[in-house]
């Protein structure tokens, strides 16, 4: 059994499409470290759920990344699109010759457990390729760091490239009027075609694979 610590069930519903075990849910509402990359909140996030849980667990985290802005606004996605709308984040990239940008979704497992890490560690400057390796997040105390180091993460992301462009669609949510894929924007199309393209299913997928193996 994997248990998926989130407050949203559809989330939990999209991963037991994914994953042979059952998939139980948790409402747990972590705090939510603060930091520049989808991976090290995920990582933190993920080893919170467990101290809470006291067995194997997956979070999720999730953005939207600009290339013309750095990335931005990325881990920060839900805090911009409240404070500024997707109107004005059009706005910031509409003049850029390149208005690329991707929806990534991150799963962070930790069962307390050590795994093998990958050779490539996560590089948070890395932006353009999928990631599937041990992330430890920093800490501040020699007592974290030794909890870190027992408590290592596996980190699996899913990326859908696209383009920014001018809101188009009356679906979806979110940054989905502004992110197109394939000539349409994500609140062009239905919810059953999103999810054939979902960042979270990519990931999710990703897992699945390393699970199955793992076992």
């Amino acid at each position: 059994m994997v248990t998926f610590v989130t407050t949203n069930a559809g989330k939990v519903t999209e991963a037991q499409e994914y994953l042979d075990d059952p998939v139980e849910q948790v409402a747990f509402d972590y705090p939510e470290r603060q930091a520049d990359d989808l991976a090290t909140v995920a990582a933190h996030g993920a080893r919170t759920a467990y101290r809470h849980v006291g067995g194997p667990v997956i979070v999720d985290d999730s953005g939207l990344t600009i290339d013309a802005l750095d990335g931005f606004p990325g881990p920060y996605s839900s805090y911009v699109e409240d404070t500024l709308g997707i109107e004005r984040v059009w706005n910031l990239v509409a003049d850029e010759d390149d208005r690329s940008a991707a929806f990534r979704g991150v799963i962070a497992y930790c069962d307390g457990d050590p795994f093998e890490a990958t050779p490539e560690p996560v590089d948070t400057d890395r932006r353009g390729d999928d990631i599937d390796a041990t992330e430890r997040a920093s800490a501040t105390t020699d007592e974290q760091v030794a909890d870190d180091e027992q408590l290592p993460v596996r980190i699996f992301e899913g990326v859908v490239p696209g383009t920014i462009v001018e809101p188009r669609g009356e679906g979806g949510f979110g940054y989905d009027p502004v992110f197109e894929f394939d000539g349409q924007t994500f609140a062009e199309m239905s919810t059953a075609e999103k999810n054939t393209i979902s960042h979270r299913g990519r990931a999710l997928a990703k897992f699945a694979e390393w699970l199955h193996l793992r076992v």
